[in-house]
């Protein structure tokens, strides 16, 4: 059964799963940190639009924060997202 990336109102969050060696890792990130890194002047942006357009990234980034020893769940943070130096 695959879950499908969703908008957690209550937390702010949009909560997806990351299928890395097998196993599916649960991953969120914030509407905040959604709207910070990809959509600066948008208003009213919506979060779930934003991660679905951006998915092949954020998931990326779960898997560099999973190989890195990361803990389950992995929560992402502007840092995990921005372009490497």
């Amino acid at each position: 059964m695959t879950i499908q990336p969703f908008f957690d109102l209550s937390s702010g969050e949009v909560r997806f799963y990351v299928e890395i060696d097998g196993e599916s890792v649960g991953a969120s990130i914030t509407k905040q940190t959604l709207h910070y890194r990809y959509s600066r002047a948008a208003q009213g942006d919506d979060p779930l639009a934003t991660y679905t357009a951006h998915a092949g990234e954020i998931e990326a980034a779960v898997r560099r924060r999973v190989s890195k020893g990361s803990l389950k769940p992995v929560m992402l943070r502007e840092v995990d997202l921005s372009p490497p130096a």
